[in-house]
């Protein structure tokens, strides 16, 4: 039976669906955020957006390491992501500037699938800029890159 807990970090809602006995979900809030202190040390735009672009923040078990859900405005941060030792805080919070880029371009207008390539690449941008602002953020700037010089149907693959 997971294990639901609601928080509040940085001022903003967190519900952590927690469905692994072996992780706890004090770890799991305070990772996340020292994520959210780097995002406001190192992209304070991206991170004064957030009040507005996101309504809160889920944390649980997910396919992917972060995602980011248009009808809730929640941004996701996957359960295990955040708490493996060997994920860094830069990652963490470089995929959270990532979903917050696509939670701002939701705000702005609604894009169309033949755009994904497009918003992927903005998001992948946003990313590469954080990584370049953080002392250690050349895994996140080596990621960001990799994925920038993907094609446009290898960034924004269909999903089905």
């Amino acid at each position: 039976m997971p294990q639901t807990e609601q928080r509040q970090i940085h001022g903003l809602p967190v519900r952590i669906v927690n469905t692994r006995p072996d992780i706890q979900s004090e770890q799991v809030a305070q990772r996340l955020s020292a994520a959210l202190d780097l995002v406001a040390t190192y992209a304070p735009r991206c991170y004064r957006r957030l009040r507005t672009d996101l309504a809160g923040f889920v944390v649980e078990r997910f396919a992917c390491r972060g995602a980011f859900f248009p009808m809730s405005r929640e941004c996701l941060v996957e359960l295990t992501f955040t708490v493996n030792p060997q994920v860094s805080l830069p990652e963490i919070a470089a995929s959270i500037v990532h979903e917050a880029t696509h939670a701002r371009v939701a705000n702005w207008c609604a894009s169309p699938p033949q755009h994904r390539g497009r918003e992927e690449r903005l998001c992948r941008r946003a990313e590469l800029d954080f990584g370049l602002a953080l002392p250690d953020g050349a895994i996140v700037v080596q990621r960001a890159q990799a994925s920038l010089a993907l094609t446009e149907h290898e960034v924004a693959p269909p999903i089905d």
